[in-house]
């Protein structure tokens, strides 16, 4: 690979190929998310297209660079993804800058696979590496065994791989075969425990409320926990559940359409416990958060059956009935059944089959651990009885299909890696059968755990019945089309587990790195993903001792910040800088002098911005180019009410002479020449908000990263929170400059500035203190005194939020100049319809005559979302502006007439 430049440092279809990778969360058939649950797995699109535009030459002329634009903008689709013509000519693409060879590539933080596989369908040499033993096996399922073992010759011999779907796939077939073995196995063992009901119809699941004792002393009855009791909440069908007391205990019975009518007055939506608060249903006491928790912790808990959830073949919909004591009684056989179980595979595996491995101290992510005695604070307390027995029920007929299949005379790699999707198998199961599983009344359906990053505290959880063939049963559907999918591609991944700060490769042995490594604090995957390891130990884990020989995923040299795990909060950060600088220097030693390295970063506050830029800066890579793409899904949970980032930033850097010494003064005019520039190309790619802050970010790393040291002339070395200070006050003058329609950007004054950034930024979201301080100080704000002040900054624990009209009232904003505070005075009176008192104000404050005045009004409308009461109040006084203007102009010559 020669030094020219790359496509990708010079230029990349930003726009486009984030909208293919926001659209590809949505896709489920065939996509490698399926094959088993790992977190922040980065999109095929993006993967894809920022692999191939790192491996080709940047273009010539203005023809080239627009067809190659097109090219990667149709080859980042999903349905292009198995398209032969696209992938043979990007193939020849990279073999033609490659010098006619297959260019040799790595992925340090393999994870889910995502960018490993996409290097592989561009015909690369292709290794990949992860510290973590789940990742590992992941990405032995999606990178090595479907393209070893995944397809045969046909009848012409024909290997050409992009045809395979005319080939008979052993291993797509054998996973099939075995995988319907273990299922009929396990239902003849322990399907009585899932009795179908007399009239033929089947139990989906069951419903529980973990239960305490009302702590009113002349009370003392069962408090069932449920955060609600809609069971069907659907525009044709509201089915709920309705709690009343009898003899001293809460008794159920299903209300609703097709059943009793729900009782005037009945809210199904509250319920008796919020944010662990609790209502006793039978003498209204209330049992504080606390409480609640003590309770718990003491082992006072229980549980309750509530209700079953049923389903007839050949008929649309589910019904419902109360739990009675049959139910319950067959529940107590399978508790019987599993002692027996348990002690018979104790002794034949020499493990409890049931997972005994303690839950990790983690309190951010792990919050059932708060409700959890210290002697049940393992894994397996996560799972009901029958669950238990059902879990372990899977795993035994798992691991007794190896030794059939070895007994077939079947090579014993080739049953590994059958079986070794069968313990995938289990692990989808198990997301599905264990006491965080949710019943969602408006999919009408048992929501899997780990939606959230996050091992949650559930009140209420449906348990699933593995045979049901409803939503959460035992089904490899998905699992056997992404298989399909992967074995598209007949050259296999060499994947290896070792820490990244230590890789087993030679020097200048990769022609390229793509990589994604973790993102600072957001995702604690170790402990996350003990919940699978344990159940992969018991599934497949003999198979593989090499990687689990430890009672839980190895955790000391994970690259994340921590600070339960390494001592707090400075600590960590530490830790994680300097971990991240060792794996970036190991990037260097392995990358070719020549070779390029594209590296994926995702964080919405500067802190962890922090930690990478002095983690680049420290290990000899030079950035070259940065690109945003976003690629999260506009309606992702954690965006709705807090700000939260959209955008992956793409970085590219090379192995290249750094020059020795740069003056901060001379590079600061460097700097800003160059922002300017590339500040202007992000902004005609579409990025905005607090993306443009974060790509601009990545941008200055390109100037500030060419030197060894930076230094002023004092002799300081300037670190990255110098430079990020400098980097958002330029990329702030610029995006007010945008925002304001090119121009007024010096006649407002610090706090509008603020303001309409804020609303550009943000949205009406809530802010982390630290950014939203930050953001202030670019604009020559100490937000600590305005916060709270009368203004429109108000602070919320941790938080702050900037006011909106709506939130304020006439009589607290008169006698102020400010803009901003006139702004919204003028909106409130405009709302209320009181138009000379309007004029009035615009007229006297010398707003109304202001072109500055209603360009931050419409910047601020067009920063606002539909449904924004701001953004509602802004278009109806805009609409008549001119008109305003006119009055306005009318009024002041006839005061002047009366002068």
């Amino acid at each position: 690979m020669d030094k020219k430049r790359r496509f990708i440092e010079e230029t990349f279809p930003v726009k486009e190929v984030g909208a293919e990778s926001s659209r590809e969360k949505n896709i489920r058939h065939g996509h490698i998310s399926t094959l088993h649950i790992w977190w922040a797995r980065r999109p095929l699109a993006s993967s894809r297209a920022t692999n191939y535009a790192a491996l080709i030459p940047a273009p010539d002329n203005i023809d080239e660079w627009n067809k190659k634009r097109q090219f990667i903008i149709d080859f980042s689709k999903w349905e292009n993804s198995l398209n032969p013509a696209l992938i043979e000519r990007a193939r020849k693409d990279i073999l033609k800058a490659n010098g006619g060879k297959p260019p040799r590539v790595l992925d340090p933080f393999g994870g889910g696979g995502a960018i490993p596989l996409e290097a592989l369908r561009l015909g690369c040499e292709t290794y990949s590496n992860d510290y973590n033993p789940v990742a590992v096996l992941i990405q032995k399922c999606t990178l090595e065994y479907p393209q070893k073992y995944g397809h045969v010759e046909d009848e012409q011999g024909d290997w050409g791989e992009l045809s395979s779907s005319k080939r008979r796939n052993p291993l797509l077939e054998d996973v099939k075969m075995w995988g319907q073995w273990v299922l009929e196995e396990a239902k003849q063992e322990i399907g009585r425990f899932y009795p179908e009901e007399e009239d033929g119809s089947i139990p989906v699941g069951y419903i529980w409320a973990r239960t305490i004792p009302c702590q009113n002393p002349t009370c003392g009855s069962e408090i069932p926990l449920m955060r609600q009791y809609w069971l069907a909440k659907k525009a044709k069908k509201k089915v709920a559940l309705y709690p009343y007391v009898d003899g001293g205990k809460v008794e159920f019975k299903v209300v609703g359409d097709g059943y009793e009518e729900i009782p005037a007055g009945f809210e199904p939506g509250n319920g008796s416990v919020a944010r662990a608060v609790a209502t006793c249903q039978v003498c209204g006491s209330v049992v504080d958060a606390k409480t609640t928790k003590k309770l718990f912790r003491d082992g006072l808990a229980g549980q309750r059956m509530v209700a079953v959830v049923l389903h007839s073949p050949g008929v649309t919909g589910k019904r419902y009935r109360i739990a009675v004591e049959e139910d319950v009684r067959i529940f107590r056989e399978a508790e019987e059944c599993l002692k027996v179980k348990r002690e018979k595979l104790i002794l034949e595996w020499g493990m409890d089959p049931v997972p005994d491995e303690p839950l990790p101290y983690d309190p951010r992510n792990i919050w059932i651990i708060n409700y959890l005695p210290v002697d049940e604070q393992v894994f397996g307390s996560l799972f009901n009885s029958r669950q238990k027995l059902a879990l372990i029920n899977f795993a035994e007929k798992v691991r007794q299909a190896y030794g059939k299949i070895l007994k077939e005379g079947v090579d014993s790699e080739y049953a590994k890696a059958v079986v070794t999707y069968l313990g995938l198998g289990v692990d989808r199961l198990t997301t599905h059968l264990n006491s965080l599983v949710r019943w969602r009344s408006d999919t009408i359906s048992f929501e899997r755990s780990f939606d959230r990053q996050a091992i949650p505290m559930v009140w209420d959880y449906g348990e699933v019945n593995p045979f049901s063939n409803s939503r959460g049963h035992w089904d490899l559907n998905f699992l056997l089309e992404t298989m399909k999918h992967l074995s598209t591609i007949s050259i296999p991944t060499i994947v290896t587990q070792s820490s990244a700060t230590s890789l087993t490769y030679n020097d200048n042995f990769f022609d390229a790195i793509f990589t994604d490594p973790p993102y600072y604090d957001n995702v604690t995957y170790a402990n996350l993903s003990d919940f699978f390891y344990t159940l992969l130990k018991r599934t497949v884990g003999h198979l593989y001792p090499e990687l689990f020989s430890t009672p839980t995923t190895p955790k000391s040299s994970e690259i994340i910040s921590d600070p339960y795990r390494q001592g707090g909060k400075e600590e960590s950060k530490i830790f994680f800088e300097d971990m991240l600088k060792k794996s970036f220097q190991e990037i260097h030693r392995v990358l070719k002098p020549d070779g390029i390295a594209v590296i994926v970063y995702a964080h919405k506050s500067t802190e962890g911005w922090e930690t990478l830029v002095n983690s680049l800066l420290g290990s000899g890579l030079i950035m070259t180019g940065a690109w945003p793409l976003n690629t999260e899904m506009k309606s992702r949970l954690r965006a709705r009410e807090s700000a939260a980032l959209a955008s992956s930033i793409y970085i590219v850097a090379r192995k290249m002479q750094r020059q020795p010494t740069g003056f901060y003064n001379e590079v600061q005019e460097e700097l800003k020449q160059h922002l300017n520039n590339k500040l202007e190309r992000l902004w005609q790619e579409g990025v905005g908000g607090a993306d443009f802050f974060i790509a601009a970010i990545g941008s200055a790393i390109e100037v500030f990263g060419k030197y060894e040291k930076v230094m002023d002339y004092e002799g300081n070395i300037i670190r990255a929170d110098r430079m990020l200070e400098d980097v958002r006050r330029i990329a702030t003058d610029y995006a007010v400059r945008q925002i304001l329609h090119n121009g007024f950007s010096g006649e407002i004054s610090d706090l509008t500035r603020f303001y309409v950034l804020c609303r550009w930024n943000y949205g009406e979201a809530k802010v982390q203190f630290d950014e939203a301080r930050k953001l202030a100080q670019s604009c020559g704000i100490d937000l600590a005194l305005e916060w709270n002040r009368s203004g429109f900054i108000s602070k919320e624990k941790e938080f702050i939020r900037v006011l909106g009209p709506q939130d304020r009232k006439l009589e607290e904003l008169e006698g102020s100049s400010k803009l901003i505070d006139v702004l919204h005075r003028v909106l409130l009176l405009w709302e209320k319809s009181k138009r000379s008192e309007m004029i009035s104000l615009l007229q006297e404050s010398g707003f109304g005559k202001s072109e500055t005045f209603y360009r931050v009004a419409q910047a601020v409308s067009e920063s606002l979302t539909l449904e924004s009461k701001e953004k509602k109040l802004l278009d109806g006084f805009l609409a008549g502006r001119e008109r305003l203007k006119e009055e306005i102009k009318k009024e002041h010559v006839q005061r002047r007439l009366f002068e």
